[in-house]
């Protein structure tokens, strides 16, 4: 039988003709942005007969592709950095990115030092051949989407045990919509060790499309803690992706904490590719109203004794919609594997929607590795104690909410400053909504 071609949509006939028109004007090696944009024009926007996309339907949800995003005035980068970062109070040494452009970097704390993507792309900067170090992203929509158009980002070395904090900002602004796509390589060295704060805002009412990709490759014996905030307007369509390539004796975690866009969809990559190392991706969604948010990840374990923890947590209020997609890979040799895989999701209102989908593929003998999705109510038990003892509803609700999501913002986050300015956001997220 033939294959079925699909008529391109309006957006993948802008997202080529801007393509078409942009590419010569980006730094780098024009080839592989043209072999990246091939592979996504093969198969266009994703749509809900590919299985990984099957909640998420970009193809019928993304109807207009916006322009890039070109480089900001003063005027603008001053406006858009007025506003105080969620993580100021943790005082950390930060690059700026306004509408996808570099446009301030602090200086860098001792063990690190930062090249601008796209200096490192026009110089040939040798440590953009560790790019793409996990293969399985490839063929991802938004990721082969983000390699054709990247226009700015950071390459960040980490040779050392770095003091303090690391500050990532992504501010898209203006009235008009725009896209950017940026793209971040963190290049972690043997022994080394490194904390990455990443933040990223736009204004409300305005559909921009930021597209971000941050690939970590971590060395023997490091250590990564990586946070991230999606605090993006009502309107806006984020898209980001986070790949992982581990070597041996790693300890990794990631966290995305998801409080604003209309739709998001956020992507995990994470390899063990040595021995005896430790990965942690853990999430929470606080969405109201109309928001759309997709949290998909794939764990490959491919070394041997390697343990991975995926908790995730979601609010889920008006008609909002909440998708995990999570699936633990065990390769043959991957023996004493160690994988343990939980989604929750509390609905608060009657139309809100979760979908879950966990999955394990196991061809070692010698593992333990389980998976566990629930969904359900508020405990009307638990809310007549609170109620008995004083409480109005509505704070009863917000405190059993708070706790909910605190344990997959909170757990084993040894940042007191940090834990404290993410349980701000869940605490404005629950003022908001009463």
């Amino acid at each position: 039988m033939a294959d079925v071609a699909l008529m391109k949509t309006p957006a993948e006939t802008a997202l080529a003709d801007l393509f078409e028109r942009s590419k010569s004007l980006l730094p780098g090696d024009a080839r592989s942005r043209e072999d990246a944009f091939h592979r996504f024009a093969q198969k266009g926007l994703p749509h809900r007969r590919v299985e990984e996309w099957k909640y998420t339907d970009l193809r019928a949800l993304m109807r207009e592709a916006a322009p890039p995003a070109g480089k900001p005035s003063e005027a603008e980068i001053a406006q858009a950095l007025s506003v105080e970062s969620v993580f100021a109070a943790a005082e950390a040494p930060t690059i700026a990115f306004v509408n996808g452009h570099l446009v301030r970097a602090d200086a860098m704390p001792d063990g690190v030092s930062a090249v601008p993507l796209a200096q490192a792309l026009a110089e040939n900067h040798p440590l953009l051949a560790k790019l793409g170090a996990v293969k399985d992203a490839e063929g991802n929509a938004a990721y082969a989407l983000n390699a054709a158009f990247m226009t700015d980002g950071v390459v960040l070395h980490v040779t050392g045990k770095v003091a303090g904090r690391v500050g990532l900002r992504f501010v898209t602004t203006g009235a008009q919509a725009v896209s950017t796509a940026t793209r971040v390589l963190v290049v972690v060295e043997d022994d080394a060790a490194v904390s990455l704060l990443e933040t990223h805002e736009c204004p409300h009412g305005v559909a921009h499309q930021p597209n971000g990709v941050v690939e970590f490759v971590v060395g023997d014996r490091a250590t990564v803690a990586h946070v991230r905030l999606n605090a993006n307007g009502d309107a806006a369509l984020a898209l980001s992706t986070i790949t992982a390539h581990l070597g041996a004796e790693v300890e990794f975690g990631t966290r995305n904490v998801v409080a604003g866009a209309r739709l998001s969809r956020h992507q995990v990559w994470m390899t063990f590719a040595g021995a005896d190392s430790k990965g942690a991706v853990r999430g929470a969604n606080m969405l109201s109203g109309d928001q759309h948010a997709d949290t998909t990840l794939v764990v490959n374990h491919q070394g041997t004794g390697c343990e991975s923890r995926e908790l995730f947590k979601h609010a889920i209020d008006g008609r909002a919609t909440g998708v995990f997609q999570g699936r633990i890979n065990v390769a043959r040799g991957a023996q004493k594997t160690d994988g343990k895989m939980m989604s929750s999701a509390v609905l608060l209102s009657e139309e809100g929607t979760m979908m879950n989908k966990p999955e394990l593929e196991i061809f070692a003998d010698d593992v333990q590795c389980a998976h566990g999705a629930t969904c359900g109510e508020l405990d009307d038990d638990l809310l007549f104690y609170l109620m008995a003892r004083g409480l109005p509803r509505p704070e009863a609700e917000a405190l059993l909410i708070e706790s909910f999501l605190g344990e997959a913002v909170e757990e084993d986050l040894d940042d007191e400053v940090v834990g404290e300015a993410l349980m701000g956001v869940v605490e404005a997220w629950l003022k908001a909504r009463a």
